[in-house]
């Protein structure tokens, strides 16, 4: 039962506030003083507390640093509204005025109550870690992932934007998810967006939705991911690929709560909380000009960094199990490692993170019968070498033998992407268009790549320095 705590002097207010409390489904506690109040929250800290601002021996606000972990909501009349937006400024949750609007307050304790109910079951969460090396769906017990799950059930209980800054393969998105049934939203829908895989010509319209003939083939009127996600929570990934432009309509977007389609005159609400990813570094993208920092304030209320698989200690081997009794159960088969198997894949680099674990441990269990041995585990070659590319006259292009890019174990993913990025550029003697084709990305992506690596022509790059993953 959620625990609420009325620190107010006139027992006529305390009296009919109560019973509203305890209709809701609250304990109790009721003193009149900042003297008694502490006693009383050392003995049982409250969910929520309605602190009167003038008290018989001081302030309200003097209760605040003894309130850390509850929601306060100060209690003033109306000649003294003043002090209660100072005491918001201080750190109070909400105010009301006297007399109190009960429907108001009913509210208020209805958000309490579901942070509580959502605190409980993170608690859950944490004691199902201990035993088992889970959180949810995240699979790991390491520190670094223990921070993590720290982090996750801070934030996940908020409405705060989340921004969740990894290498590719970390699991960024399923993160995400984690947050969004943690939340208060988890009811509502979790919709993602990949904003590196949209071209910019057709992501305005994606995110925000268009009118019935706004555009050549825009035949019916079209929901955006705002509208879709209405209530719940909206996953930007790749964050920084979207077009400078739209950066300027997602920020309107966060600061009115409001979207307008393309084509229309008026707009319409847009009640998301947003959670966007990069596998960037996103202070680099400021600093390039190519994503707006104001907006990166907005979305980074609440950073959050996913540690890649190489700083995850034995979380190899739990992840490892975790994948093969899910294959196990989708085949109907028994198959387990042989303890030569689990330490190969421990000295492995993961270079691309948990998604390549994933894929080895599927590849291995296919070439295996009942146990996998170490000869199962695809080979780990001590050097990648990715062959550069040269157009073609019948296909457009082919990868020859010829010069090749040289990528060690502990190169960075932002680094090995950069050398394959301006390599293929060359290859094609600096055509853009043709050399996204082949690497498989927008043509902006591609820009905006060579505008963060300065690079200017071959041979020609501004700075030596490159992009340092997280």
């Amino acid at each position: 039962m959620p625990h609420a705590l009325i620190v107010d002097d006139d027992s006529g207010f305390q009296a009919a506030v109560s019973e509203v409390i305890k209709d809701v489904g609250f304990s109790i506690d009721h003193p009149d003083c900042l003297s008694r109040a502490r006693n009383l929250i050392e003995l049982r800290p409250p969910d929520i507390a309605l602190v009167d601002l003038s008290l018989p021996d001081g302030r309200g606000t003097e209760l605040f640093g003894d309130l850390a972990d509850a929601d306060v909501v100060m209690i003033t009349a109306n000649a003294s509204l003043d002090s209660a937006v100072q005491a918001l400024r201080e750190g109070a949750s909400d105010y009301l005025m006297k007399p109190v609007d009960t429907t108001r307050l009913r509210a208020i304790l209805a958000n309490v109550a579901k942070r509580s109910e959502l605190r409980e079951e993170v608690d859950n969460l944490r004691g199902e870690l201990r035993e088992l090396g889970r959180f949810g769906s995240l699979v790991g017990s390491s520190a670094p992932m223990q921070e993590l799950y720290d982090a996750i059930s801070r934030v996940a209980p908020t409405n705060a934007s989340v921004l969740i800054q990894g290498e590719s393969g970390t699991g960024k998105e399923l993160i995400a998810e984690t947050v969004h049934r943690l939340s208060r939203r988890r009811k509502q829908r979790f919709v993602a967006l990949n904003c590196g895989a949209v071209s910019p010509q057709l992501i305005e319209s994606e995110l925000f939705g268009h009118e019935k003939g706004s555009f050549t083939g825009a035949s019916r009127t079209h929901k955006g991911y705002f509208e879709r996600a209405a209530g719940g929570t909206l996953f930007l990934d790749e964050i920084t690929e979207m077009a400078p432009e739209l950066q300027v309509k997602l920020l309107r977007a966060l600061e009115t709560g409001r979207v307008t389609r393309v084509g229309a005159e008026q707009d319409v609400e847009a009640d998301v909380r947003i959670i966007a990813a990069t596998n960037r570094d996103p202070q680099k993208a400021v600093e390039s000009g190519t994503f707006r920092q104001d907006l990166l304030y907005r979305l980074a209320v609440f950073p959050v960094i996913v540690p890649p698989l190489r700083d995850r200690g034995a979380d190899v081997d739990l992840l490892a199990e975790f994948f093969l009794s899910e294959l196990n159960r989708a085949e109907r088969t028994s198959k387990h490692f042989a303890p030569e198997a689990l330490a190969e894949l421990r000295h492995r680099d993961w270079l691309g993170n948990v998604r390549e674990l994933k894929n080895v441990v599927e590849r291995a269990f296919i070439m295996a019968d009942e146990v996998i041995e170490a000869e199962c585990i695809p080979p780990s070659t001590g050097t990648v070498s990715i062959a550069t590319v040269e157009t073609s006259p019948t296909n457009g292009s082919s990868v020859r033998g010829g010069p090749v890019i040289e990528i060690s174990p502990g190169t960075s993913i932002d680094e090995a992407e950069r050398r394959l990025i301006i390599a293929t550029l060359e290859a094609f003697n600096g055509n853009k268009e043709k050399a996204a084709g082949v690497l498989q990305i927008s043509l902006k992506t591609l820009y905006n790549r060579l505008n963060e690596y300065k690079y200017e022509g071959p041979g020609r790059v501004k700075s030596a320095r490159s992009p340092t993953a997280h």
